[in-house]
């Protein structure tokens, strides 16, 4: 349900029928609005740091005063300001700061990188790094520590697969952490060991890498690690990311940062939960629009199973490559339920990692659970928007759920087209038909918001776009299980990261379209992508990052 528009909007469209002189005045564009009154223009005009004018050149010069700034868009795609709905902005950054092991197409690519690392460490300093992925090895087996120990003796080591949810440790890590043989699987995680030996392979699944103590960044290195993050996001044309979980000592970063003013991409950011951080959240209550609209954070992030390629996805039978295991989930619905009665209660949003069909099938449950038990009567916020980020596999009953609850599925596109080298040996081909199953979801009426789950994908928006509307790798290949009836309409893509994103963060009468009293952001495409080849889409670039009115990044 759509709020009313608050008086600054209705005083700001009043004004604007006056024409009064705008601050700033984009002509010659090639406009989608994504507002369906008005999907195309050729202007826009800013007052401050919100639409005054959308519409024709001709029109538009009815605001073009003395001090008027005049943009010529020289005929290029222009489309409201595009939003990552989920990524992990910190872990972007120490991607471009640290090793980054992305693109290792063999397991001895993957060991080279590692060991010209190591060649430039003292003996007994970590080396860590992240983005292996051995799905596209070949065999496609998981390294192994005896791997490591030849090309790191003298060093700990510690490197997270790309999915976040799996890590390979050397011997010295590994002894640093007292793991051995003898050590236990924590809850929501395992230690894999040896099948002969029984001894530890090095490879840790979800909680079990918390056993690893890794020494944390220095609060410098994280802050620059932010920064960073926050520069790449801005230059690929995102104007607001949606940060999928923090600590409390990264949201201190997060409002040190913005109280000096160092940067302008709007950030909704979310508190890890169970913990002190989603209970100081609960707390303290959210903090919206602070910064002028670039903070907003009022919401819990849960992650309840691990992944599809580390086997860690919570599924309802086993896994058809090992059927010795089903995954795991990641948190107790013991904890969850009463956390989140009182997120209801107090206004707070929750969105919780689900991969696997039974993660999936259970967080529907609880999300159910809680709406029955507080009901909107009870609620700070009456239809609260919860989210399942990623609900990658879904059983057919399911599917339907989403619409029903009023709950989002937060997906990514780009996942589907790197997970379905391996999704059907994984599941199986019958399980495939609910696997990133975008299309599905929308004609039950869900609402799907996209988002990249940047460092664990690329974090690109073209490669996004791309993926929802050709379901095929970035060199074009298919395949069987694929199911090319699950990829949607540009329109529809469009809307995922534009204005479905801003309903996922309450926001859809600030942004996610081109009209006036919304905040003028807009991203600027080198190519049509609403018109070109498929390929092509893959080939275009950002030209311009416009944030609040401000050309924040221009090519």
């Amino acid at each position: 349900m759509r709020c009313l528009p608050s008086l600054f909007l209705v005083v700001l469209a009043m004004t604007a029928v006056h024409a009064e002189p705008a601050d700033t005045i984009f002509l010659n564009g090639n406009i989608y609005t994504v507002n369906e009154k008005q999907p195309h223009a050729e202007a826009i005009a800013i007052k401050m740091d919100r639409i005054a004018f959308v519409g024709s050149n001709i029109d538009a010069e009815k605001f073009r005063g003395d001090r008027t700034r005049v943009i010529d868009l020289h005929g290029h795609a222009v489309f409201p300001g595009f939003t990552d709905s989920h990524c992990h902005i910190f872990g972007i950054g120490e991607r471009e700061m640290n090793l980054n092991l992305e693109g290792t197409n063999t397991l001895e690519d993957f060991l080279a990188k590692v060991q010209e690392r190591v060649a430039k460490t003292e003996p007994g300093k970590w080396v860590t790094g992240r983005g292996w992925i051995e799905t596209f090895w070949k065999p496609p087996q998981f390294p192994t520590r005896t791997d490591l120990d030849k090309i790191a003796p003298k060093n700990p080591v510690f490197l997270t697969r790309a999915d976040g949810h799996a890590a390979i440790a050397n011997s010295a890590a590994l002894k640093m952490a007292g793991i051995t043989r003898d050590t236990p699987n924590p809850f929501g995680g395992e230690i894999l060991k040896d099948q002969t030996s029984g001894e530890p392979t090095g490879m840790l699944l979800d909680n079990a890498m918390d056993l690893i103590n890794v020494p944390p960044p220095i609060k410098a290195e994280r802050e620059r690690a932010f920064l960073v993050g926050v520069d790449r996001e801005i230059k690929l044309g995102w104007c607001e990311i949606q940060n999928a979980g923090s600590e409390l000592s990264d949201q201190a970063i997060i409002r040190r940062v913005f109280d000096a003013g160092k940067i302008k991409l709007r950030v909704v950011n979310a508190a890890w939960g169970p913990g002190e951080p989603a209970q100081k959240l609960l707390q303290d209550g959210p903090t919206l629009n602070a910064y002028g609209h670039r903070f907003t954070q009022r919401t819990i992030k849960v992650i309840f199973d691990g992944a599809l390629g580390s086997r860690g996805a919570a599924l309802r039978v086993p896994y058809s490559d090992k059927p010795d295991t089903s995954g795991y989930l990641t948190q107790k619905e013991s904890e969850l339920a009463p956390m989140f009665e009182e997120a209801l209660r107090r206004g707070i949003q929750v969105e919780t990692h689900a991969i696997g069909d039974r993660a999936n099938r259970i967080i529907l449950d609880l999300y159910e659970r809680a709406f029955q038990t507080v009901r909107p009567e009870q609620r700070k916020i009456p239809e609260p928007r919860w989210r399942v980020e990623h609900a990658q596999i879904l059983s057919a009953e399911d599917l339907t759920r989403f619409a029903k609850l009023g709950v989002i599925a937060s997906m990514q596109p780009s996942h589907a087209i790197s997970d379905l080298f391996f999704a059907p040996a994984r599941l199986g081909l019958d399980r495939l038909a609910g696997a990133y199953a975008w299309n599905s979801l929308l004609k039950t009426g869900a609402i799907i918001c996209g988002g990249s789950d940047a460092p664990i994908e690329r974090g690109e928006p073209m490669i996004e776009f791309y993926a929802a509307v050709v379901r095929k790798s970035i060199r074009g290949e298919s395949g069987e299980g694929w199911h090319p009836e699950q990829a949607v309409s540009r329109e529809e893509a469009l809307k995922m990261f534009t204005i479905n994103a801003a309903f996922a963060a309450f926001e859809e009468n600030d942004k996610g379209s081109i009209e006036p009293g919304k905040l003028a952001d807009f991203t600027v495409l080198s190519n049509d992508i609403m018109k070109i080849s498929e390929p092509e889409i893959l080939n275009t670039r950002c030209l311009m990052t416009v944030i609040g009115g401000e050309v924040i990044f221009s090519e």
